[in-house]
């Protein structure tokens, strides 16, 4: 079955990126993006990004994560360290973030490394979740086949008998990563498919180069 979608054309219009409004820092930049698309009624879940990394099979592999945390230093997600995706980090730990705002015709594509978070940083993290979420983290072997939806249900119930009033730990093997960005790209849609894009790159003294790239 074909299903010819060239003629699925969209002009963007909205905004504009400009060198003389780029700050120097790529971080302040995110920060001011990120919040408008955070009060922005066209962008669901502004903190949801694309992780893409490379499997221990040797393809890439993307995916849907939450961004919790964000900081001069970089992005902060949580996750399962015995996951497909936390083994493949783990072994490789270049990644690429990126979110797409559709509703403000943004992108920003961010290259970095990924590492485990402190210890005392998951913990608190994970202190702040709803105890569901926090049951859902041990009754989850996150990736592996399971039997049925049923075998998951019996897990969760499980350690919801185990853990009846009293405080709920987080698993040693569920955590934080950090990406430390070492490129940061922020694209603006334009009309004529004339897109505007700035990159930042991380240098060796710690500054940053901004240059713009063709669309």
């Amino acid at each position: 079955m074909a299903h010819d979608l060239s003629n699925h054309r969209k002009s963007y219009e909205k905004q504009e990126l400009l060198e003389i409004n780029c700050p120097e820092n790529p971080i302040e930049l995110f920060r001011n993006w990120f919040l408008s698309a955070d009060n922005s009624e066209m962008v669901d879940e502004a903190n949801a990004m694309t992780i893409s990394s490379i499997g221990q099979d040797g393809f890439p592999k993307s995916r849907i994560v939450l961004l919790k945390k964000y900081t001069w230093e970089g992005f902060i997600f949580y996750t399962n360290y015995n996951s497909e995706k936390g083994k493949a980090i783990i072994n490789n730990n270049h990644v690429c973030l990126s979110f797409f705002w559709s509703g403000l015709e943004q992108q920003i594509i961010i290259k970095g490394t990924a590492n485990k978070l402190a210890s005392n940083l998951s913990d608190g993290y994970f202190e702040s979740r709803p105890d569901g979420s926090k049951l859902g983290a041990w009754a989850s072997n996150q990736s592996e086949v399971v039997t049925s939806r049923k075998e998951l249900d019996n897990n969760l119930t499980s350690y919801e008998a185990k853990f009846k009033n009293q405080e709920i730990p987080r698993p040693k093997h569920w955590g934080g990563f950090i990406v430390k960005p070492i490129s940061i790209e922020f694209w603006q849609g334009r009309p004529n498919r004339m897109h505007d894009r700035i990159r930042y790159s991380l240098q060796k003294d710690f500054s940053w180069k901004l240059e713009r790239l063709a669309p």
